[in-house]
């Protein structure tokens, strides 16, 4: 036994790791599009999108993360470099250009790719407005994708995970006609369900109108510290409203989880070691076994 909480910590890691060493992530029988999503900031969705991302390819998944985030966070945390005028989403959206053409891969990380954000991002939600079938423009591309791959013999995506903005503007709508899955992170503070109901009242109207799939198949607790009060109390509140949603898995406060895209990496690929690349891990399994690869 250790007597010290670092002692501790590194042998519940340590654990951790040989468990996560037995699994075997199951494989989708198509490819699970997935949009990680809240419109409350702060909340590690980009972190949140970028780590599952990097740990389902650690896992054996070819995945593939869409930036839809005019900020290009998620690009850059995946190390691809996105200048003006490097071929990204906007011109997929507004140009009519093939994602296949935007696709760029994760230089730290095999079997994931990114199609990157530009600054160009930041209008396209003024330029979208008048476009015929506007809503559609992510739907279709990657459809586009998936039959171009068939296509040309290469193997199918198992994940395309959309990192969306933290509104719930033209950009976040294309990515809900696109998923047939929503994931949420809510951070284990204060007020976490603020502006969740808002969250959901647009998936029910998306369901509606537009894409009668789409699900919130996780909830994601983030930023969580079990030694508090608090963090235990937002678990309870979260999972007496969502019981079947909210995952098992949940990430902590984490240093490197903050650190790493400041070095052009997911948690994953900075400190494989860590806490939070274990919790990352641990919740894309989870994802990965829990369900089902229902899109088709």
């Amino acid at each position: 036994m250790t007597d010290t909480p670092l002692g501790d910590q590194a042998a519940i890691d340590a654990a951790r790791r040989s468990r996560l060493a037995e699994k075997v992530f199951p494989r989708p029988p198509s490819t699970r599009v997935i949009a990680v999503a809240n419109q409350k900031g702060g909340v590690g969705k980009t972190s949140t999108a970028v780590n599952l991302a990097a740990a389902l390819a650690l896992g054996g998944q070819r995945v593939l993360v869409v930036d839809v985030d005019p900020q290009g966070n998620a690009s850059t945390a995946l190390g691809v470099d996105h200048p003006a005028d490097r071929p990204s989403i906007y011109e997929v959206l507004l140009g009519g250009r093939p994602l296949a053409d935007a696709i760029v891969a994760s230089p730290d990380q095999d079997n994931l790719w990114c199609v990157p954000a530009t600054i160009d991002l930041s209008g396209s939600e003024i330029e979208l407005v008048n476009e015929p079938k506007r809503e559609h423009r992510l739907h279709e591309a990657v459809g586009d994708l998936r039959r171009h791959l068939r296509r040309t013999g290469q193997a199918p995506l198992d994940y395309v995970i959309v990192d969306c903005p933290p509104s719930l503007g033209l950009l976040t709508l294309n990515a809900f006609v696109a998923a047939k899955e929503v994931l949420i992170p809510i951070q284990c503070e204060y007020y976490a369900l603020e502006g969740l109901s808002q969250l959901l009242r647009t998936i029910g109207l998306v369901r509606e109108s537009l894409n009668p799939e789409l699900a919130v198949s996780a909830i994601l607790l983030t930023m969580y510290d079990g030694r508090t009060n608090l963090a235990r109390d937002v678990v309870r509140e979260v999972k007496g409203h969502f019981p079947d949603e909210v995952m098992e898995a949940t990430i902590p406060r984490s240093v490197r989880i903050a650190e790493a895209p400041g070095f052009g990496q997911t948690v994953i690929a900075y400190d494989p070691n860590s806490t939070g690349a274990l919790a990352y891990r641990e919740a894309a399994l989870e994802l990965a076994e829990r369900a089902g690869g229902r899109n088709g």
